[in-house]
């Protein structure tokens, strides 16, 4: 919507990535190989042609940027560039002009809060009981119903969800920002309350980890989680908590990130805090992901399904709301490097608890691999067992047990009552000695 915000001679960041490596990679020899570093040249002649004009379109697009930057002119959409674009194409779109809903999307009101002013907003006001009032500016003063320049509405309000919070933050005059809105498909008003939450405590790694944790490894249709206790080792069964990233961003959010009041079944991420809190654990483990470099066209140009595997993923929405969320349960977020996680997962873990959970994958070994790296530990069930010459050096035979665990780093007890007898095997000696 907006593009004003860079330097002159400068490309905004988000075409700063597809406009380097074509820029890298043109001037190489077709099939070129690269290194580790830095890519090499394009496969064929038939995308180094496709990367050449696309290097061209954002070559002009950088320059009409710069010139924009310059003359300090933003290009901004009042309401947005959708509801724009079907204004321009109304044919397209089966609409007629009064059908368009441009002044329907943008009728609203807002105002923000003040603490120390009357029920905590001194524009829009609404009483305990739900009485809405509004303070109407000079211009519009003689339309007022009510005293001192305020106009009450007959229709009362009432707030189904967190309506104990909003009336105690209102009894103590706190501030609360309200937001009147217009549906125009369902010809209704809606008032939305919204307020700044009390910051929440932090707690230490330590104490959050105190009472185990549990491991959450994210993928495309499921959250994979389970539960690890002090030790690191996996306590009951895995649990996954399953979405649908198909179809628009809309609907891609309200799978995971919103509240689903509507349907009435409940998102992935408030039955996976659910699940946590039955379990008492005070910690969730994830990983830090983050695919800002790979979603590129240079990254992975031939991994189409790649490509939009890791576009619609909301990784940062994911982990905001999550911590969000977390916040009002009581649970701590540990964020850990995901480097590594699945293919450890399935080399350490998969095996072993196929044994007792055949229906266990390679993303259930993931998230165990993920809630050890939170407490510190490393991916293997157990470490091999050190040379007979350096027992005593190499420490403990079991990487399971904690550094505070007693005798952990103590000697062998010594043995106690007479020596073992030893038999010689049946079968007469054949060689003389």
């Amino acid at each position: 919507m907006g593009a004003g915000a860079a330097r002159p001679g400068s490309a905004p960041e988000g075409s700063v990535r597809g406009y380097r490596h074509p820029h890298h990679r043109l001037p190489q020899p077709i099939g070129a190989k690269g290194s580790k570093r830095a890519p090499g040249g394009y496969r064929s002649a038939r995308e180094w042609h496709a990367k050449s004009r696309r290097l061209t379109a954002l070559q002009d697009r950088r320059a009409t940027l710069a010139a924009d930057a310059g003359a300090g002119r933003v290009r901004v959409v009042r309401g947005g560039k959708k509801l724009a674009n079907t204004r321009h194409h109304l044919e397209q779109a089966e609409l007629s002009a009064t059908r368009w809903r441009w002044e329907a999307a943008r009728m609203f009101l807002r105002a923000d809060g003040e603490s120390g002013k009357r029920f905590g907003n001194e524009t829009v006001r609404v009483t305990s009981v739900g009485v809405v009032s509004i303070k109407l500016p000079a211009p519009l003063a003689h339309e007022a119903n009510d005293g001192r320049g305020r106009y009450t509405l007959t229709a009362p309000v009432a707030f189904a969800h967190r309506g104990g919070q909003w009336a105690d933050r209102i009894a103590e005059n706190r501030a609360v920002a309200y937001t009147i809105s217009h549906d125009a498909d369902r010809d209704r008003w809606y008032l939305t309350a919204c307020w700044q939450p009390a910051p929440v405590p932090q707690l230490s790694l330590d104490t959050a980890l105190a009472a185990g944790c549990i491991g959450v490894d994210a993928n495309d249709d499921h959250l994979a989680a389970w539960q690890l206790d002090v030790h690191g080792n996996p306590v009951g069964g895995p649990h996954r908590f399953f979405y649908d990233l198909s179809g628009s961003a809309d609907h891609r959010d309200a799978q995971i990130l919103p509240p689903n009041f509507v349907r009435g079944a409940p998102i992935a991420l408030t039955r996976l805090l659910h699940w946590g809190r039955r379990t008492s654990v005070a910690a969730i483990a994830v990983e830090d992901l983050d695919f800002t470099e790979s979603k590129t066209r240079e990254q992975h140009g031939h991994r189409r399904r790649f490509r939009q595997l890791i576009s619609h993923f909301p990784t940062t929405r994911l982990r905001t709301r999550l911590a969000a969320m977390a916040a009002e349960q009581g649970i701590a977020i540990v964020a850990v490097d995901p480097a590594y996680t699945s293919r450890w997962g399935a080399q350490h873990w998969l095996t072993p608890l196929r044994a007792t959970h055949p229906q266990t994958t390679g993303h259930d070994c993931a998230s165990i691999v993920i809630g050890r790296s939170a407490q510190g530990r490393s991916a293997r069930r157990r470490a091999p067992p050190p040379p007979h010459h350096q027992s005593h050096g190499a420490g403990h035979r079991s990487a399971q047990a904690g550094p505070d665990t007693l005798g952990r780093e103590e000697t062998r007890p010594p043995r106690t009552g007479p020596p073992a007898r030893r038999v010689p095997p049946p079968g007469t000696r054949t060689r003389a000695t």
